[in-house]
């Protein structure tokens, strides 16, 4: 358990008791505090796979004969299922789990039985949405009513301003209460639940057949998250994006914070619409936030306060709430991260056409793929080192329009291929094209890199994408966008705790773990 009292669950949903059976010790082993048993997922279930399972199980463990109504498998004799939830009483079971409309008699028939030992959890799935704060709090109240010793209520987010609906239920709950929302706009209802004061949550194996849109993997809730130091006065960070799966923030942030004693949790936020979110979330400890694609345009609108610079550029990819007085203030990191590390990787060129300048950029052209947020970020970027920045863009508009911000020229993105720039030109790539799960995928053949010196591509999943192997093929200079990743994190970190990054504590995670 916990410092705090809450668990960590992992279900086993295997479909032989022998499965089962290895699935348990695994939990146990990667840090589980307790087990549930699906037994309407083992193939002709038996009551003495009960018995075996009950008997072997090496940590507390919840029985769950779960209907298929209610998100589960089974769904023909309805007396033989209560009969095996009462056995599963009989038999020592320290939780059972038996839905709201069974609960009721359920809870009378065992009355009198009732072991101090056993808990009942009363639940109630909600599929294809969330209720209203007052629909929700009605069906608290009903639960409460059959005696339950713990209330679980699970619901489904089609938003993910729908959990905030559930976190303000939790305090009001007068017994212990496991709030899910399922989904992948769900899964801050785990990763934050612990900080609501939620009593359980669940982490799958990760075997493939327990997964649950919405639900973390039990590796990451005891290993990146370390989701037991959670408390009520943790601060809440996290990346909003869409997608946003393939964010490593959570794995660097979260480690740099612990390192630093820094009560803080960094989760991923997959948002459909920025203003929305941080209008539902304002409360002091959702502090802070890193913008990934589509919204770093927007969140400039969305700020109270905007940096000068991130003004100017047009892209906010930083969002701090200002402990004094809640407001939001944005910054943009991106801006410095990428071109840093593009003119340290230019430094080390031979017969550079510019060494008597203050920038390796000054007098190159910088080709750059992609007029979103942080395509906006390297053009204002590279023309304030005084290169001569040619945008190309999938939507022509959108890249000319940057291009008249920066002094620059806008070409079609099918040009990319045909285009011939000056010698010691610079390629830089922020369009999401070869990013996972799309990694065959390149914005510019390799025939067509042959002027370029340097090439740089924001995409750091994969680490080396099909862009930056064949640049290296041809010989050219490449920088990962892992190094911008580093960088603008370092400053991220900065504006988030207000205290100097462990920037070779970043660097050796993203490192190793990226």
């Amino acid at each position: 358990m916990a410092q705090n009292g809450f668990l960590v669950c992992s279900p086993l949903m295997a479909e032989t008791v022998e499965e089962m059976l290895s699935q348990m010790q695994h939990a146990k082993d990667v840090g589980a505090d307790c087990i549930e048993i699906r037994l309407d997922c083992l193939n002709g279930y038996a009551t003495t796979d009960l018995e075996q399972l009950l008997k072997a199980r090496v940590l507390p463990t919840i029985v769950t004969y779960r209907l298929k109504s209610e998100g589960g498998k089974y769904e023909v004799d309805e007396k033989k299922r209560l009969d095996t939830l009462r056995l599963a009483h009989e038999l020592g079971a320290d939780f059972i789990d038996v839905e709201l409309q069974v609960a009721f008699d359920f809870v009378s028939r065992i009355k009198d039985k009732k072991s101090s030992n056993c808990k009942i959890i009363v639940s109630n799935h909600i599929s294809g949405r969330t209720p209203s704060t007052e629909d929700l709090s009605h069906l608290v109240v009903n639960m409460q009513s059959t005696g339950a010793d713990i209330l679980k209520i699970v619901t489904t987010a089609t938003n993910i301003t729908d959990v905030s609906r559930v976190f303000q239920l939790i305090p009001h709950c007068q017994v212990p209460i496991i709030a899910c929302v399922t989904g992948d706009r769900g899964l801050i209802s785990q990763l934050l639940g612990p900080k609501f004061g939620g009593y359980l949550i669940y982490g799958s194996i990760g075997s493939g057949k327990d997964s649950t849109p919405g639900q973390p993997k039990l590796a990451d809730l005891t290993g990146h998250y370390k989701i037991g130091r959670l408390n009520s006065d943790t601060k809440v960070f996290g990346v909003i994006a869409n997608p946003v799966g393939h964010s490593k923030g959570p794995i660097l942030h979260n480690q740099a914070f612990r390192d630093a004693g820094f009560n803080g949790v960094y989760v991923p936020l997959l948002v459909d619409n920025l203003a929305d979110f941080l209008k539902v979330y304002s409360a002091p400890d959702f502090a802070g936030f890193s913008v990934g694609i589509p919204h770093k345009e927007a969140a400039v609108t969305c700020c109270d306060e905007v940096q000068p610079l991130a003004q100017s550029i047009g892209a906010v990819n930083t969002i701090v709430r200002r402990q004094s007085d809640g407001k939001l203030i944005g910054y943009n990191t991106d801006c410095e991260g990428a071109i840093s590390a593009i003119e340290d990787g230019l430094k080390g060129e031979t017969g550079s056409i510019n060494s008597g300048s203050s920038s390796p950029l000054a007098g190159r052209t910088f080709v750059l793929v992609g007029a979103g947020g942080a395509g906006r970020a390297l053009a204002f970027g590279a023309k304030q080192r005084g290169a001569h920045v040619i945008i190309a863009n999938r939507n022509y508009e959108r890249a000319k329009s940057l291009a008249n911000s920066v002094g620059g020229e806008a070409i079609a993105v099918e040009q990319l291929n045909s285009f011939r720039p000056e010698t010691g030109a610079v390629l830089a790539n922020t369009s999401a094209v070869g990013m996972q799960p799309n990694v065959n995928a390149t914005p510019l053949s390799k025939e067509a890199l042959g002027a370029y010196t340097l090439v740089f591509d924001a995409v750091y999943t994969p680490r080396e994408t099909r862009l930056l192997r064949e640049a290296k093929e041809a010989g050219k200079i490449v920088v990962s966008g892992l190094e911008m990743f580093i960088r603008q994190a370092i400053g991220q970190y900065e504006l988030f705790t207000g205290k100097p990054a462990p920037t070779e504590l970043i660097r050796k995670i993203v490192m190793k773990d990226f």
